[in-house]
């Protein structure tokens, strides 16, 4: 879904009278994955409906938001990107605990249906006060594109730390749960690592929505990073209950969870730079690039999780010893523009 918003906004940028109907069908469309996936006998029925149809659908719904927040705001742009960032978040920290109910109540076919069901309660009434602001004919005088963003050196080493970042990001959610019963989690509590991971993205998506309105990215992203490398050394690394754990999970949630909120930034400064350049296309790049991270943390995590075990008392000892460091290490790495600014990269 994070890779396929760049073609969705190919599409929408050409065929510009699609846009309005885009979110509707694209949540039909999720919707229809939803449902069925919950018809799934075998793996492969799962990677079509929730892997491929969902995220086809998903990105469709999701990529005239590009093109809005890009009418509607100017001076609080970043802070406009901040609280949609949020809102992922958000749903983040409600979702498991709900999901988890439905499935030990009803099992994951009814858990299924009754999800598609709840997106068409909830999102379609929102349709009604999503729109654009200006008039078809002013937002879609131009159906070019101009690439020459990517020979820009601020993208290029933004988009980089980005990428890396992006390679353990992803991490602590998939294997937090896992870990926790290894220390004596109960499912419910192993559970509620993933909604303190979220809820504190939540917040921190709106701090950082707002800093980069006023600060310069990287000392943002710089921040961002240190804040993240020493919640997952110091924290993550020494946990052996689930207090230290649960703080970790705030600590790196808040730090490491907004670094998208930035994105904002990266967009305006690259086209400060590549006046031709259009906005929604470089954010849709930085999508791809956080995406193409993704892709590759999962086989690179199985990698990792066998590279090894280490003699530690601690969580560094426990088996997950060097998927911490890797996370840690990535997330450290990822405010390397500050550096690059200081050497007159930037």
């Amino acid at each position: 879904m994070y890779m396929n918003i760049s073609i969705w906004f190919a599409v929408l940028k050409y065929f510009p009278k699609f846009r309005k109907w885009a979110t509707p069908v694209g949540l039909a469309i999720v919707c229809l994955a939803l449902g069925l996936g919950s018809f799934s006998t075998n793996i492969v029925h799962l990677v079509v409906t929730q892997g491929i149809i969902y995220s086809i659908g998903g990105g469709l719904a999701w990529t005239p938001v590009l093109f809005y927040i890009e009418e509607w705001w100017v001076r609080r742009r970043g802070f406009a990107y901040g609280a949609t960032m949020a809102g992922l978040g958000l749903s983040g920290a409600i979702l498991p605990v709900v999901l988890e109910w439905l499935l030990h109540s009803y099992g994951f076919r009814t858990t299924l249906r009754i999800c598609a069901l709840s997106f068409v309660a909830l999102n379609f009434p929102v349709l009604f006060f999503f729109r654009p602001r200006l008039p078809l004919s002013q937002s879609s005088q131009s159906r070019s594109f101009d690439m020459s963003f990517w020979t820009c050196s601020n993208f290029i080493i933004l988009q980089s730390a980005n990428i890396i970042q992006s390679l353990g990001f992803f991490l602590p959610a998939i294997y937090l749960p896992s870990f926790a019963r290894s220390i004596g989690a109960s499912s419910v509590e192993s559970t509620v690592t993933i909604v303190l991971l979220n809820g504190a993205a939540f917040i921190g998506c709106l701090c950082m929505g707002l800093a980069v309105d006023t600060y310069h990215v990287v000392n943002c992203l710089l921040i961002s990073a240190i804040g993240s490398a020493a919640g997952v050394f110091l924290l993550w690394g020494f946990s052996t209950s689930l207090s230290p754990l649960y703080i970790f999970c705030l600590v790196y949630g808040a730090f490491a969870g907004c670094q998208s909120s930035a994105w904002s930034a990266v967009v305006r400064d690259t086209i400060k730079k590549r006046r031709g350049a259009d906005s929604g296309m470089v954010w849709a790049c930085l999508s791809a690039g956080r995406g193409v991270g993704n892709l590759c943390s999962g086989p690179l995590s199985e990698a990792l999780l066998h590279a090894g075990h280490w003699n530690a008392g601690v969580a560094y000892g426990s088996g997950y010893g060097v998927l911490i460091a890797f996370t840690g290490a990535t997330a450290l790495l990822s405010g390397w523009g500050y550096v690059a600014k200081k050497i007159g990269w930037l």
